[in-house]
């Protein structure tokens, strides 16, 4: 009996501490009070976001309006055009639209006097190459969405006609290089065989850029890589340099051959000297198809998930067409298909700071004692930074909680190309508090502090090798910034001679070369009426 009181004591003791641990969770949890959520935040947002539509005169191109503006010109320039994938340098191709920006002073008339409208209109660049003087001609077309009239604006922009040479390559001049380089291959057939152990699909080329130093030049180095993923990595030491010059392609022709530190006047002076034992050979080892060291695949197996962030409320800012409200800020966005992203019209509190910050272009220069990146200065606006822009993956190049928004661009290409997700707007925590103080004095004792959070617009640029990323990030303080960040594959050269004096070995034939990134921006500032206009160079 003793035995059974014991165990009931013990029972009735083990429930009341139970009890009395779980009502002091609920006073305690009781007390702290969840995050209160406005239910109505997006709809209060996008009231105070203000402009009404205003943003739409930045807004970027629709791809129906692409279209109403090329069966325009089709119908309207009264010459015949060919689609860009299948124009040859002695055709006339359209080779892009974009928005066309109208003048700042008739935006701000429209943005802060009730002015009117500016008309939308859209850029598009021809190229003449079927005319006795070829040249590049821009046209200003309108009025969107249904345009009824095209003007040349070509002298006024530039001062003079533009010269058919200093135009953007195409892709199909491109795949017509490939076809010149694979007539060219046959010719040594020796040297191809055992020293390449080529077979018609095992080497890849690249172009170099700028083709030529001189004015009108059109001459280009063309290096050659093992046709494996990661190809940068895996040179093989031969390089072609082939004038492009003429509209005839027929009349393109290999200048100089390089290999492993020698020069030939063409393939058959290579295959002559390879017979004669003349030519010093150095074999590269034959990569596997992922490439090897070359490859993107992780070399140890994924960890546990990683912290994620977490919108308690839902995401603070509010997207109505081009327009981003945030806290005390508000901006248009857009994406120029030549030089990639850019905001407009950048107001804190209600007060204009910024009316245009975009990217211009980003350009690489290089140094090496092969002939092709021994004089390459990449400008990344002549391939396109908008053309070059992906689609985002969630939880990688931006967080899952984003917001993910379509690109579109017309530019070398015969119909608008459409970019699903790749443009991201996201808020994160800043890492560190925006301002915190701890104060342990013998009278008094406290610590505040304000948690930081910013906005990111963010996209990113495929370049060839290199992988741009770009942000503009707003502040709560009233800073906005830009940051750029460059990811992907090196550069890489044949390494032979004095190559370490010109980077890294990072191979036993591979050369990490010595090189220099060039971002620049375009700056407008507008702060209490006085206009500051400047380009920023970031190195």
């Amino acid at each position: 009996m003793l035995k059974m009181n014991m165990k009931l004591v013990c029972a009735l003791l083990a429930t009341c501490t139970a009890m009395a641990l779980i009502l002091g969770w609920m006073f305690r949890t009781g007390r702290e009070k969840p995050p209160v959520c406005e239910s109505q935040h997006q709809d209060r947002c996008l009231q105070n976001g203000g402009q009404d539509g205003h943003s739409l005169v930045f807004a970027d191109l629709s791809p129906g309006e692409m279209v109403q503006v090329k069966r325009y010109l089709w119908d309207n320039l009264g010459v015949p055009l060919v689609e860009p994938t299948q124009a040859k340098p002695s055709d006339n191709c359209l080779y892009s639209i974009d928005l066309h920006l109208p003048s700042k002073a008739e935006v701000l008339e429209f943005l802060d006097h009730q002015g009117r409208k500016p008309t939308r209109q859209a850029l598009a660049v021809i190229y003449f190459g079927n005319q006795e003087d070829p040249n590049i001609t821009e046209y200003v077309v309108g009025p969107l969405p249904k345009p009824t009239y095209h003007q040349d604006i070509t002298v006024q922009k530039y001062g003079g006609k533009l010269p058919y040479y200093r135009r953007f390559f195409l892709t199909s001049e491109e795949k017509e290089i490939h076809i010149v380089l694979s007539k060219e291959f046959p010719k040594a057939p020796n040297f191809m065989q055992w020293v390449l152990s080529y077979n018609g699909t095992n080497l890849l080329e690249l172009i170099i850029m700028p083709p030529g130093f001189k004015s009108g030049d059109r001459k280009v180095w063309m290096r050659f890589y093992q046709n494996v993923s990661g190809f940068y990595l895996h040179p093989v030491g031969f390089e072609l340099q082939v004038d492009v010059s003429s509209l005839n392609v027929s009349e393109w022709e290999v200048l100089n051959v390089f290999y492993n530190g020698q020069y030939f006047r063409d393939m058959e002076e290579l295959e002559r000297e390879f017979n004669k034992g003349r030519v010093r050979v150095v074999k590269v080892k034959k990569a596997p198809l992922d490439g090897g060291y070359s490859s993107m695949k992780p070399r140890v197996p994924p960890k546990s998930q990683g912290p994620l962030q977490y919108e308690p409320c839902g995401p603070r800012y509010c997207i109505r067409d081009n327009q981003v409200t945030f806290m005390s800020w508000s901006f248009a966005f857009g994406m120029e298909a030549n030089r990639g992203p850019r905001i407009f019209d950048v107001r804190f509190q209600g007060e204009r700071i910024v009316y245009e910050l975009s990217v211009q272009d980003a350009s690489s220069l290089y140094g090496s004692n092969n002939p092709g990146l021994m004089v390459s200065r990449f400008m990344d606006v002549s391939l396109g930074l908008g053309r070059g822009t992906v689609t985002l993956t969630r939880g990688v190049d931006c967080p899952y909680v984003a917001t993910y928004l379509d690109g579109h661009y017309f530019l070398d290409s015969s119909r608008p190309i459409t970019r699903k997700n790749s443009l991201c707007i996201f808020e994160q925590n800043a890492e560190i508090p925006l301002r915190r103080h701890y104060e342990d004095h013998v009278i008094s004792e406290f610590y505040g502090a304000l948690a930081d959070s910013v906005l990111v617009f963010r996209s990113i640029s495929v370049m060839g090798n290199y992988d741009y990323i770009w942000d503009f990030v707003f502040h709560q303080n009233g800073a906005v910034g830009v940051r750029a960040y460059a990811s992907g594959y090196i550069q890489t050269s044949f390494f032979f001679g004095d190559a370490a004096e010109f980077g890294n070995r990072v191979e036993d034939l591979t050369l990490g070369i010595i090189h220099t990134h060039n971002i620049d921006y375009k700056v407008d500032l507008d702060i209490r009426a006085c206009f500051l206009i400047a380009s920023i160079l970031v190195m």
